[in-house]
């Protein structure tokens, strides 16, 4: 009979990891389970996602506020630094803003405006045009934003996260000002001092700034890239990609996250004989349409994959097809003709039109955010997905 199921993603459940465990035989153990229990065959090419989340517990990969306050510390050797582009969250940024505060006796906080750079919004942007405001150039301070926008909560957390940042920075004992730009050389009226808190874009805010004069600029890649005081680190991405863990620690994004695949890989192989491609995956790159936010608030979506998923998807279009090449043809001739096409495709199809409007992404973005989907955020308790037909097409 003619297979009637293309991809199907499933999340697998594991038991709740602790630090020191064997997560690549947990993890093969919980897969084969699976695949007994619901009388599954491995295919071709099936993929094993991880959330980064166990691989970091597994791991060990902590550390403290307070090592977050001695790195940034020694790194900067002052007591006044601006803070600038964080994203609004409690989770991801709050309690590294805690270890910041407690290395200085002043931060300058300034914040993008009229959203962070994941889409969490301050407020609603229309507002701009109502109060007359050109983020681009206009530099606001507490009291002007509070004058034109009041105080605002965040519609998904309830939280005016101007107050909760500043009363946060304070409560370690250290004064806080806040400002609102979208410049990043806009802090240099404040200090020459600089710790760049965006994500995707901070490299290019370090250089602007480093251009324009600033004494010293890092980046929260920089900070905790290596062990401080004995504590977790990642060389890659430093405090980025990190998660609250108490209310006095990190867990910091993954190490070593190739080799762990690699490791699930050759336990699968050698339980199994047969061969699977495996990912770690953090944050899906995806956006809300409701809330505007973009999810990806970790450095990248995969920190570390087995070789058989680099690459980006090389497929036809088939609406193209039907609507263009083969608009004379129907039924079971249709079907033959664009089966045919398929089987006969270049290996880059990179120009050609019938490939148009196919997903120009990495196979590790758009497969780790269908893991992130799938796995989700809450008490679903499936830190692993089992990923079918991935790699099939309408021939197969």
């Amino acid at each position: 009979m003619e297979r009637t199921v293309g991809t199907v993603a499933r999340g697998v459940r594991t038991p709740i990891i602790r630090e020191g465990e064997d997560l690549a035989a947990i993890v093969t153990e919980s897969v084969c389970n699976m695949l007994q229990s619901e009388k599954i065959e491995i295919g071709t090419k099936d993929v094993i996602g991880i959330t980064e989340s166990v691989v970091a517990r597994a791991q060990g990969n902590y550390a403290s506020v307070k090592d977050i306050a001695d790195d940034v510390a020694a790194k900067f050797g002052c007591d006044h630094i601006g803070v600038i582009f964080p994203i609004l969250s409690r989770n991801r940024f709050a309690i590294c803003l805690r270890g910041m505060a407690m290395a200085m006796k002043k931060i300058t906080l300034m914040l993008s405006y009229p959203s962070d750079e994941v889409g969490n919004h301050l407020f609603d942007e229309d507002l701009l045009d109502e109060k007359g405001v050109d983020p681009y150039t206009d530099v606001l301070d507490e009291a002007k934003y509070r004058e034109l926008f009041g105080y605002t909560l965040h519609p998904f957390t309830g939280v005016d996260y101007v107050d909760y940042y500043k009363k946060l920075v304070e409560s370690c004992g250290c004064e806080c000002e806040i400002i609102f730009a979208n410049r990043a050389n806009a802090i240099l009226d404040y200090t020459d001092s600089v710790l760049c808190c965006d994500i995707h874009t901070r490299k290019r805010t370090q250089r602007r700034l480093n251009k324009a004069g600033a004494k010293t600029v890092l980046c929260m890649d920089e900070i905790l890239n290596a062990p401080v005081n004995g504590s977790g680190y990642n060389d890659f991405c430093g405090l980025l990609g990190s998660n609250k863990a108490t209310e006095d620690t990190v867990k910091l994004f993954p190490r070593d996250s190739k080799a762990f695949a690699e490791d699930v890989q050759q336990k699968m192989l050698a339980k199994t004989g047969k061969k699977v491609e495996v990912l770690v995956y953090g944050d899906g790159a995806f956006k809300d349409p409701v809330g505007k936010i973009w999810e990806l608030a970790d450095p990248v979506v995969s920190p570390g994959y087995t070789d058989g998923l680099a690459g980006t998807p090389n497929e036809l279009k088939l609406k193209y097809l039907a609507d263009n090449d083969f608009a004379n043809l129907s039924g079971d001739e249709l079907k033959e003709a664009i089966s045919q096409q398929i089987r006969q495709k270049d290996s880059n199809l990179v120009g050609n039109m019938a490939s148009e409007g196919t997903t120009p992404r990495q196979l590790t973005d758009l497969i780790g955010s269908l893991c992130d989907l799938t796995s989700g955020s809450g008490d679903k308790g499936t830190p692993v997905i089992y990923i079918q037909g991935y790699f099939d097409n309408y021939t197969n």
